[in-house]
């Protein structure tokens, strides 16, 4: 008799949790760093092309899998064969691994979200030194916005090696996080169901916000042209640009790694989601869905950081023609007025020419400012995210209220995405009938959130940014590649891609088209393999691994070799949850062949 188990209120419930938990902070710091990178134009097509081939019919696969065995990641591929046990194993190890350093976002929002309520923000100038005599030199060489970030927020050390302290601020951070997690979580789709609502709906109430307040911004057009400009190349062609970037192959790699990751794939999460549905719902039309908002929304959101990335961009450019022109008209005792941006250019050469002693003994101090170098800074990850936005709103009027309520969009996104996660882990475990039996589910979810909280104070010491972007770069990449190409294996091959489409026929009412039984069976695979491939040759290729360290006398990141130490973790990342597949698949045949031994001998 199959076992109760709770459902969605509603289909619409579902899609809520399924687009809260793709639409992520990926959406909002990943992709717009692409569309600079590659030019929006060049990059939307292979990325609308890997959306059709890889995207959309891998989330139905796994929405389709979840929903016909009504059970988490390792119930589900055990179902369809005990050795694959594994990959549902190593889903729920990759989810832990993920939750562990993924909160860490949403306590550093949560940091950021208490200091936007300061007049003025603290991150809008520079403290002064002891003396009060001038600004400190770390921020003084850096900027205000970075030495809030690396100096106050994370008191990060120079090096991985130099662990430090606990910073206990971010520690009571991150233990709020984990606790408004918990709280959404306590009754499993009772609890989460009602949160989904808010966290897949707010983003967009503020994105929007962003985005009519960004279009009127001075500057916004700039962030937008360069936007679909692929980086330096401002003098080339549309149709050149875009042609470059079709034939380069890292741009379809690119474009492929971003579909992949940001719709979650092989975490478990959208298996776990599924399988509170109700068996009649229509997933195929759910998938569809899911795949066209997440993507509709990473090409608005680039198209809203782009508009305040040229505001931000316009005004330190400007800000810097000022200091010159002032520079200049102090110096050389000009009339006030005669100088100015549009003869700027000839003023210094004539000046150069003119008074060519004191020029030259003045020179160092006159920056050469340029738009384009200004725009030329493609960053992503945290630094878009914490510096780039955060200098873009400590000069926009009212900048308290924007600081308030971006960061606050991105605390939804993140308590959004650990949603997904952490559904991964637990749905496996009350799955159990040994821990359902003896523990409430509120003592499990309990028990899951204390434990990643607990290990995720590493990443509130002085070296956690360089553990965070440790477990940020290794821990899912590879690991992830290979479940969803087991997963499609498995579905095709060993399950049967006649009985799956048999399957979808009971619950969906029509068989799938020749379109989703290519891509699964052929198409997506090959991707797989493809990307795979590249990441092993990129990781052999690229050498010693390396990482971006914070010089405090210089105000700057610098490039580091990773110490042995960190090199062994980066090995255990991706070994603890790839080596779950082989073993659990070696595991199960030892013991199958032990029963038929005991069998036989007992016959």
């Amino acid at each position: 008799m199959e076992k109760a188990r709770p459902l969605w209120d509603n289909s619409f419930q579902f899609v809520f949790a399924c687009i809260s938990y793709a639409v992520g902070l990926g959406n909002v710091w990943r992709f717009p760093y692409l569309c600079q990178m590659y030019g929006g134009g060049g990059f939307l097509v292979p990325y609308l092309i890997m959306l059709i081939v890889e995207g959309m019919p891998l989330l139905y696969l796994e929405l389709a899998v979840g929903q016909r065995m009504r059970q988490g990641s390792i119930g589900a591929w055990k179902a369809i064969s005990p050795y694959l046990c594994g990959v549902g194993i190593a889903s729920v190890v990759v989810s832990f691994f993920l939750s562990m350093y993924y909160n860490v976002i949403n306590a550093w929002a949560f940091w950021y979200l208490f200091h936007s309520f300061q007049d003025p923000l603290p991150w809008a100038t520079c403290p002064l030194n002891i003396n009060h005599t001038n600004y400190l030199e770390e921020c003084e060489k850096a900027s205000s916005t970075q030495y809030f970030w690396y100096r106050k927020t994370l008191n990060i050390s120079p090096s991985i090696e130099e662990n430090g302290s606990i910073q206990w601020e971010q520690a009571v951070c991150l233990i709020l996080a984990w606790l408004m997690v918990y709280l959404c979580i306590l009754r499993g789709t009772e609890s989460t169901g009602k949160v989904v609502y808010v966290t897949a709906s707010l983003p967009y109430v503020v994105l929007i916000i962003y985005l009519i307040r960004g279009l009127t911004l001075h500057g916004a057009a700039n962030g937008l042209m360069y936007m679909f400009t692929p980086k330096g190349k401002l003098a080339m062609s549309m149709l050149a640009l875009q042609l470059e970037q079709l034939a380069n192959p890292k741009t379809w790699i690119n474009a492929a790694t971003q579909i992949f990751f940001s719709l979650g794939l092989g975490f478990g999460s959208l298996i776990a989601f599924a399988s509170y549905n109700k068996p009649d719902n229509n997933c195929e039309r759910h998938a569809i869905i899911v795949s066209l908002i997440n993507s509709s929304t990473s090409i608005f959101a680039s198209i809203v950081t782009f508009s305040i990335y040229g505001f931000k961009a316009t005004y330190n450019y400007e800000n810097c023609i000022s200091k010159v022109i002032l520079l200049l008209t102090n110096v050389f005792e000009l009339e006030e007025g005669s100088l100015t941006a549009a003869n700027l250019e000839d003023m210094k050469s004539y000046l150069a020419s003119a008074h060519p002693s004191e020029y030259t003994e003045l020179f160092p101090q006159i920056r050469n400012c340029s738009l384009e170098a200004e725009l030329n800074t493609a960053v992503q990850g945290t630094g878009l995210a914490f510096i780039v936005y955060s200098e873009a709103i400590k000069n926009m009027e009212v900048s308290q209220l924007y600081s308030v309520l971006y960061f606050t969009m991105l605390l939804t996104l993140g308590i959004g995405s650990m949603l997904g996660n952490t559904a991964a882990i637990l749905t496996p475990l009350t799955d159990s009938e040994f821990l359902s039996t003896h523990l409430p589910k509120e003592v499990i979810a309990g028990g899951v959130c204390f434990v990643n909280c607990i290990i995720g104070l590493v990443f509130t010491l002085e070296a956690g940014s360089y553990w965070f972007d440790i477990f940020n770069d290794y821990a899912a990449t590879l690991s992830l590649l290979l479940i969803v190409l087991v997963e499609t294996i498995a579905v095709c091959y060993v399950y049967g891609l006649r009985r799956f489409g048999e399957d979808l026929h009971v619950m969906t009412g029509h068989k799938p088209s020749w379109y989703w039984k290519i891509m699964w069976a052929f198409v997506s695979p090959v991707l797989i393999v493809s990307l795979f491939i590249f990441y092993i040759t990129d990781y052999i290729s690229s050498g010693t691994l390396r990482y971006q360290a914070w010089d405090a006398t210089e105000g700057q990141l610098v490039t580091k070799d990773y110490p042995s130490g960190a090199l062994a973790v980066i090995g255990l990342l991706v070994a603890a949850s790839t080596m779950c597949i082989p073993l659990a698949a070696l595991v199960t045949l030892i013991m199958n062949r032990t029963k038929r031994g005991n069998a036989l001998t007992a016959a």
